[in-house]
């Protein structure tokens, strides 16, 4: 069984991929094309991508039953103690992970003044 996934790229290559795969939804294509046939498929896929973003998840004989790979997507496939998942970056950097500030808890806008107060102290 073999599953890739476009996000955003070229329907010249969604139609290529029709070829030997179905197209379930959009942009989602599903088929268990041999080895050889789907490594072929995914190195045209990488290559006409354009802008967009790929992934292939495939069957394979490993203890989590599949593999996946990835074409210019944040999250990236890694591999901790013997099995593959996904790392996600952090969406925003942790607190005080930045050397130059020195003020980490600084009231954003929008609160209200009883949450001011609530969560940085003082009093009218």
């Amino acid at each position: 069984m073999t599953v890739i996934v476009l996000t955003n790229c070229p329907v010249g290559l969604r139609g290529f991929l029709t070829r030997w795969l179905l197209e379930i939804s959009p942009g989602v294509f599903l088929g268990a094309p041999s080895t050889r046939i789907r490594d072929l498929l995914w190195a045209e896929v990488r290559e006409y991508a354009g802008q967009g973003r790929a992934l292939l998840a495939y069957q394979t004989d490993n203890e989590q039953g599949y593999a996946f790979e990835t074409h210019d997507h944040t999250w990236h496939p890694t591999d901790h103690e013997g099995l593959t998942l996904i790392h996600r970056p952090s969406a925003r950097p942790p607190r005080g992970s930045d050397p130059g500030s020195e003020k980490t808890d600084v009231p954003r806008q929008g609160w209200s003044k009883a949450s001011k107060r609530r969560k940085f102290g003082g009093g009218r």
